[in-house]
């Protein structure tokens, strides 16, 4: 079993170690025209966490600076470090994004009923 594991953790590292940030960061979503956010969500010295809903578009102030994102993640992604995908210099410490399934894709309580 040990063996598995670890071949199975080598396939994977490999697999990421050969994409670039822009693939990895594709994962989460896409930047969005500030104009296009349909919520805005205000990062305070004290924002340790967010939550979002998979298909929003959602605008980021953090003081002066601001950014849009759409959370259009993928299906095994539910949380990632925000930093990872603002522009740099507007977060000044980590945010922690938690992702809630699209509900276009599953039911309001995250179940996809089997769907594969």
């Amino acid at each position: 079993m040990k063996r598995l594991f670890t071949c199975a953790t080598m396939l994977f590292l490999s697999a990421c170690a050969h994409k670039s940030p822009e693939q990895m960061t594709a994962l989460f979503g896409d930047p969005a025209p500030l104009t296009a956010a349909t919520q805005t969500i205000t990062i305070q010295p004290g924002t340790r966490w967010v939550n979002v809903t998979g298909g929003d578009t959602v605008k980021f102030v953090a003081g002066d600076k601001a950014f849009a994102w759409t959370f259009d993640v993928a299906r095994t992604v539910n949380s990632f470090d925000l930093s990872r995908v603002a522009p740099p210099g507007v977060l000044d410490h980590p945010v922690t994004a938690y992702v809630a399934p699209d509900p276009r894709y599953f039911g309001a309580d995250g179940f996809d009923g089997g769907a594969k």
